[in-house]
């Protein structure tokens, strides 16, 4: 497991709208540069604890799916999940939305969880092999898209 990733945008809008943005799954794939959207499963519909989802990325030529567990659902404040392949614990992904003056501050945060044995899978599956360095860049990407989105609303 490597060090947590964090990133912070300050964004023109609310925490409130901004949270719902995020939340929204089949919107994320506007803004992320890897992920193309998810699916709630079960009987879910909207973000709380417990809730679970089905994420579809993509990098290059390579796409893969994964689940995730929703385990913070704060509207306006935080929404977090837990990514899994199967019983194998992924990553852990966290946004959280603090007024700030010009509207919000953003931070989109990753943690690794991947064990080390499956370091090389993941790496064939996707074709990253350096994942917080890949995953930084992405997020900012991501809330620089999330930023631009917001404040055209």
């Amino acid at each position: 497991m490597s060090e947590p990733v964090t990133v912070t945008r300050e964004i023109a809008a609310s925490p409130e709208h901004l949270y719902a943005m995020v939340s929204d799954l089949q919107r994320m794939g506007e803004w992320s540069p890897e992920n193309e959207g998810g699916t709630w499963l079960d009987d879910a519909a909207v973000a709380r604890p417990g809730a679970r989802f089905r994420g579809q990325n993509r990098n290059g030529g390579k796409s893969w799916k994964s689940v995730a567990t929703v385990t913070d659902a704060e509207p306006g404040r935080r929404i977090s999940f837990r990514v899994t392949v199967g019983p194998v614990k992924i990553s852990h992904w966290s946004y959280t939305f603090e007024s700030a003056q010009t509207g919000c501050r953003v931070t989109e945060s990753w943690r690794d969880l991947r064990p080390r044995w499956f370091m090389p899978i993941a790496t064939l599956v996707t074709g990253v092999s350096d994942r917080p360095t890949h995953n930084r860049q992405g997020m900012e990407q991501t809330l620089e898209r999330l930023a631009a989105a917001a404040e055209s609303d």
